[in-house]
């Protein structure tokens, strides 16, 4: 495929959610020349070619462990030059990545969570249900279990508490059950052999509502296999650690797990932590965030209409206020190396 054809491949797959939203909320932070923002979830490259169109002053680093993920989007922003800085990595490299590309600080952060339309709609990935192929799940497929491993080998009460944990799935101990009865025939290897057997774990009245019975497994998988809560709890303080003082981030969440987080890492950062009883609150205690969302901001029923993916997201962003650092730098950050 030719750098155009594939600049063009990614525009046609990747719609950005809240595209409009972002810019609005990010801009006032990127008005001055030389300002960086990070895009810590590139994907296919969609919010970052919208800011590079919007603020003709910005840099962006795009961050992404998935390498079909940086060839699409360093295609598709090659005509913005050096202003688009590709960097394979994860997301809680944050501060590392930084550095690498010397820089101290970022005047914006983003980060668009969860699983990218590039691994949604590449059938062989094993992202999806509704598709036969492999399971493997694997954001970065150099790295890791796959999601077949992870089903052939882990125990049955390690099976239910991932799926009750990541999928929120009420009849966890039940589908674990149906798996390791499955796996004694023969190995986990394909989506939908996977899909029908949590189908017919689940009683048939808990399959009448709520989409299709193995979404939340194929949920609690690939969070597992990519350890995605494990990394966005380093992520997110590492984020907010490396904003410049009147930087802003906003974080876009796809299920309740991530925007719990998110929810709580930013409310750390805009209450006081002045002890009781204290008369006057000290610098240290000051909050260092100031929220720019009253709660969290969802799409409209237009843009759902017109980009389904769009349904679940919750949006939440915040302004750093202070130079008080009281976030701490996450030991992952400091040992893994860029690849």
């Amino acid at each position: 495929m030719s750098l155009a054809d594939a600049a063009d491949d990614a525009r046609e797959r990747h719609v950005p959610v809240l595209r409009e939203t972002c810019i609005d909320l990010l801009r006032p932070a990127l008005l001055a020349p030389g300002s960086v923002v990070v895009d810590a979830t590139l994907g296919m490259g969609g919010h970052s070619e919208a800011l590079l169109q919007e603020l003709p002053d910005v840099t962006v680093i795009g961050i992404d462990r998935d390498r079909d993920a940086l060839r699409l989007a360093g295609a598709r922003l090659a005509d913005f030059g050096e202003r688009f800085i590709g960097v394979h990595a994860v997301y809680d490299e944050i501060p590392a990545v930084l550095r690498a590309a010397g820089c101290g600080s970022a005047q914006g952060i983003l980060m668009d969570l969860g699983v990218s339309s590039l691994q949604i709609d590449e059938a062989d990935r094993g992202f999806a249900y509704s598709h036969d192929a492999p399971l493997d799940m694997r954001m970065d497929q150099t790295q890791g279990l796959s999601a077949a491993e992870v089903l052939n080998t882990y125990s049955e009460s390690d099976l239910s508490r991932i799926l009750r944990i990541y999928g929120e799935e009420r009849f966890a101990p039940r589908v674990a059950r149906a798996i390791v009865r499955g796996r004694e025939a023969r190995p986990w290897d394909r989506t939908v052999a996977l899909a029908d057997t949590v189908r017919d774990a689940i009683p048939a009245a808990a399959r009448k509502t709520g989409g299709h019975p193995a979404k939340r497994t194929f949920q609690a998988l690939r969070i597992e296999v990519n350890a995605e809560l494990d990394v966005l709890d380093d992520a997110l303080p590492a984020a907010i650690g490396s904003l410049a003082v009147g930087g802003r981030m906003v974080v876009m969440s796809y299920h309740s797990l991530e925007d719990r987080r998110t929810k709580q890492a930013f409310a750390r950062g805009t209450s006081s932590r002045t002890p009781r009883g204290l008369p006057q609150e000290r610098d240290s205690d000051a909050p260092y965030l100031r929220s720019l969302t009253r709660g969290a901001i969802q799409a409209s029923a237009d843009e759902v209409a017109r980009n389904p993916r769009a349904a679940s997201v919750r949006l939440r962003a915040v302004e750093r206020i202070s130079s008080t650092d009281q976030t701490s730098s996450p030991t992952r950050t400091q040992t893994r190396t860029i690849r």
